[in-house]
């Protein structure tokens, strides 16, 4: 059965009223680790200085130039009060759907969380899917909100739900600010970076593998959830000690482009389906190319042999690692500049509000 892809309309070019519901793990934009509260962050900036009202809901310690409504007073990965992490998400929501009639559309990012609250308003609602969608438990979710409107990060994580009848409203890319990911001035070094989570489906393990067998020294700048501790010390720990790798932990957001900028290549060995993958846009606005296996999104955004290589076994990536000097760095940057910036997405997002504006309304 064939996605139902919303019909095209025009709200005119006026000025808009927009609710921007982040997750509250991280703030808005994260001082660490954190994607879609940074995807939330950027597209905020953007269209706060395109002339919209902006309302962000999200925690108390996030820094945003849009209106701030904190259902929490601090986010809670790293707040060691917050016992629980689903009843912060409901009053977000309810402090969000009780001023519906405040704003022209509701723009959530807390996944299927939303769903029963957009349809209870008249108010246009959608929902950014930021996280998986193999998982078994979300066939029935989106068998039953069937007419809820979604948008997807890739192409590939619709993939799992190709059989069921989704209100797709659109695919749109993430993007970065240009001028906040500048090219690393060192031009590209001799180490390999890895970064992220430490986690067995972001496999650190195979990165490490492969820098020891290519005799390329490897940087692992990546946090490690306490659900991912034992694995960290039962898997990893044991590999770090080896001349080659570095384990720095995790760094802070203005570090990223000088550790990204300064690495021979971003090393994204993963083995399950990214959803999009942030990082390796990341890594291409500093001009760094990426080595990774062909997981989700990434067929759609690496360009194998112009700015990275998708290989799949050990070998491979190491084969990778030794031809990584014949792509342009700056060919990177230009893919980047010409894909994923946070201008693009905040252009694609814009025609999907007023596209839903333009639409017709239940009662």
């Amino acid at each position: 059965m064939r996605a139902r892809e919303r019909v095209d309309g025009s709200a005119g070019q006026r000025r808009l009223r927009i609710a921007q519901v982040a997750p509250l793990y991280e703030p808005v934009p994260p001082a660490l680790y954190g994607g879609s509260e940074r995807v939330v962050a950027h597209l905020t900036e953007e269209l706060v200085g395109r002339g919209h009202d902006v309302t962000v809901f999200a925690s108390g310690d996030s820094d945003t130039p849009a209106r701030l409504i904190a259902p929490t007073p601090r986010a809670l990965r790293l707040d060691p009060t917050a016992t629980d992490t689903l009843s912060p998400h409901v009053i977000e929501l309810d402090q969000v759907f009780e001023r519906a009639a405040d704003f022209d559309v509701i723009h959530c990012h807390v996944d299927y969380l939303a769903f029963p609250f957009g349809r209870l308003v008249g108010t246009p609602t959608v929902h950014t899917l930021h996280g998986r969608l193999d998982l078994p438990f979300l066939v029935p979710v989106f068998r039953h909100f069937r007419d809820v409107p979604v948008v997807s990060i890739s192409g590939a994580q619709r993939t799992p739900l190709r059989d069921l009848d989704v209100a797709w409203a659109g695919t749109v890319y993430h993007g970065l600010p240009v001028e906040g990911a500048p090219r690393s001035p060192g031009g590209g070094g001799r180490y390999l970076a890895f970064l992220g989570r430490i986690c067995p489906e972001k496999g650190p393990d195979v990165a490490i593998e492969v820098a020891k067998r290519a005799g390329v020294p490897l940087k692992l700048a990546a946090k490690v959830d306490p659900v991912d501790r034992p694995y960290f010390e039962q898997v990893i720990r044991p590999l770090l000690d080896h001349p080659l790798i570095e384990f720095i932990g995790e760094i802070a957001d203005e570090e990223k482009a000088r550790f990204l900028g300064d690495a021979l290549a971003l090393l994204f060995p993963i083995d399950w389906p990214e959803p999009f993958g942030l990082v390796m846009i990341e890594a291409l606005a500093c001009g760094t190319p990426v080595i990774a296996r062909e997981r989700g999104s990434v067929a759609e955004i690496v360009v194998h042999g112009q700015t990275g290589f998708v290989a799949e076994t050990v070998d491979e990536l190491v084969s990778a690692v030794k031809r990584i000097d014949i792509v342009d760095r700056a060919a990177c940057r230009r893919h980047f500049e010409a894909r994923f910036t946070a201008a693009r997405m905040a252009d694609d997002y814009e025609e999907i509000y007023r596209r839903l504006l333009a639409a017709p309304r239940p009662a």
